[in-house]
């Protein structure tokens, strides 16, 4: 059985995919509205703004590669990781820094809940299908 398609299932299917994806700006729109995603946007600029967040971001992301080389060639001590969680605790220690990741975390708490909503209905989890082809 072969499934032809016909110019006027094209224009309902166009149609009805133009109208999702309308939904999904509109969604976005909101999103950005909210407070969640204000305080999101301002303290990230908060932390790009900072130049000792700045400077501690570089440290831990200079750390975080070397661990992940010497991880990969079987060289990563548990020393190596010690610094590389003590770089981590001294990155969130930074008042911009703990106000970034306090607003992310409510940004994903709130996101989640808009999936939740989305997968509600459907078969499937709405997120993890949107997210790409290789979830595991």
């Amino acid at each position: 059985m072969s499934i032809e398609s016909t110019p006027d299932t094209d224009a309902a299917e166009t149609a009805n995919a133009t109208g999702i994806e309308d939904l999904g700006s509109e969604l976005g729109e909101a999103i950005a509205r909210t407070d969640e995603y204000e305080a999101y946007e301002a303290a990230q600029s908060k932390v790009k703004e900072s130049e000792q967040a700045q400077e501690k971001i570089d440290e831990f992301e200079s750390l975080r590669q070397e661990f992940m080389l010497a991880r990969q060639t079987g060289d990563a001590s548990q020393e190596d990781l010690r610094e590389l969680q003590q770089a981590q605790a001294e990155l969130h220690e930074i008042p911009v820094m703990a106000e970034y990741i306090e607003a992310q975390q409510r940004l994903d708490a709130e996101l989640e809940a808009v999936n939740e909503a989305i997968s509600e209905p459907l078969s499937v989890d709405f997120g993890e299908q949107a997210g790409g082809c290789c979830q595991d």
